[in-house]
């Protein structure tokens, strides 16, 4: 059976920006043809300045975000610092490396910023780690790539990022029946995380 044949449908994005990241997902959750839920959240907060966008099984990406956070939680109180952006995808990685036999069926993506360095890592189910710019999974991620491809250019700020995160997910809402239903966005800057929902028509 192919990941599409069982993979429920999903767009989630991330984009770094110069003073900041974006992740964003729409709020749908299918399974087949039938929509389970059309207020689903596939966004979650791991630290103070780090966040995880998902696509695939919720339950899955509930459990992930929170085992991270408290392995964050424990990292903060053991070190006396917050960890980075890149030992929270390290950690992601372990976590579904370890269940690679059975893996959780969720594809993530990690952003956040470390002392004003904004960073992005986008994970598969059993863990690969691969760095990047920008990055969408789920089964609209085809469509929203084509529109971060032709328009992401390096040195966006936060502001000019967010419109087109949201044309991203509209293109691939309006050919993916699997995706709709509002985004949900986490904007990560150095004064924290916000979040922000938008209803698309």
């Amino acid at each position: 059976m192919s990941e599409e044949g069982f993979m429920p449908g999903a767009t989630t994005v991330g984009v770094v920006c110069k003073d900041g990241a974006i992740l964003a997902s729409e709020r749908r959750y299918s399974y087949g043809t039938f929509v389970m839920s059309k207020v689903a959240k596939k966004v979650f907060k791991i630290t103070d300045n780090i966040g995880v966008g998902c696509a695939g099984i919720i339950g899955d990406m509930q459990v992930l975000a929170r085992e991270a956070n408290a392995y964050m939680s424990i990292f903060r109180y053991e070190r006396g610092r917050s960890g980075t952006v890149k030992n929270t995808a390290k950690l992601f990685a372990s976590l579904l490396s370890s269940r690679r036999l059975f893996p959780y069926l969720a594809q993530t993506i990690i952003a956040g910023i470390d002392d004003g360095n904004p960073e992005l890592f986008v994970l598969d189910p059993i863990g690969s780690v691969l760095g990047d710019k920008f990055a969408a999974v789920g089964t609209g991620a085809e469509i929203a790539m084509g529109v971060l491809e032709s328009e992401y250019r390096e040195g966006l700020s936060v502001e000019e990022a967010k419109p087109l995160i949201l044309r991203a997910i509209r293109s691939a809402i309006a050919r993916d029946i699997s995706s709709g239903d509002g985004v949900d966005l986490m904007i990560i800057t150095h004064d924290g995380i916000k979040e922000e929902s938008e209803k698309l028509r």
